[in-house]
C-alpha cells in the first residue's frame, strides 16, 4: 500500500476501484493533484461493508473535519458484489452520464458518487465499467475524436466512438487468460516470473493473426517445445503473450482496419498492443490509463456540480 500524505485538504476525491486495487487522488478545486495514494484492496478481496474503511484508509489525512467532501468512484465498486450497484447506461450514449449512484457511509465528512458503466444487448452483449471514465478523459484530451478506443487490460475493450458518443464496444478476456493460463495450466512449469524476447512475442503476434482457429493447439506447443526443444523460459512467456493479444486483433480486426485509434493503458501492456498493431499499418495515439481516468473523473465531479 501506498501511504497518503497527511494534512492536505482535498476539495474532492477521485477513485479508481478496480478489481485488483484501488487508487486515489486528492484534488483542489483548480484541478491541481495534491496527492495520491494506493493500496491493493480492490473489489476482489472486499465485501460490502469492507469499502468504506479500505476507502478511509487512504484519505482520511485528506478530508477536513468541518465540512463533507466529495469523493467520485469509477470501477468495480458499482458492480453488483460491489458498494452500492451503479446500473449500466446502454450505449449508444457519451460516456459519462447521470445519475450517479451514492454508496452508503457512516462518517459524515464523506459524500461518494460512484459512475455507471456502459452496456449493449447488440450484436453481442456486453459490459463495461471504469472503461467509460478512461474513455470519457481520453475525449477530453482529444476533442472531435472519431475512431476507435483501445483499452487493454484484464478484460480489453475496443470501443466504437463517434460525435462524442461510444456507439459500441467488444471485450476480450486476454489479459485474464494471460494470467490464468501462466499461473495456474500446465504452461506454467515453461514460463518465467519475468524476461521478455521480442522477436518471439512479434513472431506469435503474426501466427495467431493468421491462423486464430488454431491458437488452442499453439498454446501446447509452448509446453512441448519447452521439453523437446529448449524453448526458454523468457521466449514462452513472450509467445504466450503474443498468441493471445494476436488472436484479440484477428476478432477486433473490425474495429482497427481503416480506423483512427486511440490506445489508453498502462505503459508496458499498452507498449505491446502498440508493438504488435505496427506491422497491421495501426499507428495509434497512446494515452496513460491513469490520466484518463482521472481526466474523466474531473468530468464526473462537474456533472454533479451541474457543469458539464
Amino acid at each position: 500500500m501506498t501511504p497518503p500524505l497527511e494534512g492536505i485538504a482535498a476539495d474532492w476525491i477521485a477513485a479508481d476501484w478496480g478489481t485488483s486495487n484501488l487508487r486515489v487522488w486528492a484534488i483542489s478545486d483548480a484541478g491541481a493533484v495534491l496527492a495520491q495514494a494506493e493500496s491493493g484492496r480492490g473489489m476482489g478481496r472486499l465485501d460490502r461493508d469492507g469499502y468504506e474503511p479500505a476507502l478511509l484508509d487512504l484519505i482520511g489525512g485528506w478530508l477536513a473535519p468541518d465540512r463533507v467532501t466529495p469523493v467520485l468512484v469509477c470501477g468495480m465498486a458499482g458492480a453488483r458484489q460491489g458498494w452500492a450497484e451503479a446500473a449500466y447506461r446502454p450505449v449508444p450514449c457519451p460516456p459519462l452520464g447521470l445519475p450517479l449512484t451514492a454508496a452508503p457511509t457512516a462518517d459524515p465528512r464523506l459524500a461518494v458518487s460512484i459512475v455507471p458503466g456502459l452496456s449493449q444487448t447488440r450484436p453481442s452483449a456486453d459490459v463495461m465499467r471504469g472503461e467509460e471514465t478512461q474513455i470519457a478523459g481520453a475525449l477530453a484530451g482529444h476533442p472531435g475524436f472519431d475512431g476507435v478506443v483501445c483499452l487493454p487490460g484484464t478484460h480489453s475493450k475496443w470501443a466504437e466512438v463517434s460525435a462524442g458518443e461510444v456507439v459500441s464496444f467488444r471485450s476480450f478476456m486476454t489479459g485474464e487468460l494471460f494470467d490464468l493460463l501462466a499461473t495456474r495450466s500446465v504452461l506454467r512449469h515453461g514460463l518465467a516470473a519475468e524476461g521478455w524476447d521480442d522477436a518471439a512475442f512479434d513472431a506469435a503476434v503474426a501466427e495467431a493473426m493468421a491462423r486464430p482457429e488454431a491458437l488452442a493447439a499453439r498454446l501446447f506447443t509452448l509446453r512441448a517445445e519447452g521439453l523437446l526443444a529448449g524453448l526458454s523460459p523468457a521466449a514462452a512467456r513472450a509467445r504466450l503473450s503474443g498468441l493471445l493479444i494476436g488472436a484479440e486483433l484477428a476478432a477486433a480486426r473490425p474495429w482497427w482496419l481503416g480506423r483512427d485509434v486511440l490506445l489508453v493503458g498502462a505503459g508496458s501492456l499498452a507498449a505491446l498492443y502498440a508493438r504488435a498493431l505496427a506491422p497491421l499499418g495501426v499507428t495509434p495515439r497512446t494515452l496513460p490509463a491513469d490520466a484518463a481516468a482521472l481526466a474523466g473523473l474531473a468530468q464526473a465531479c462537474a456533472l454533479t456540480k451541474g457543469n458539464p
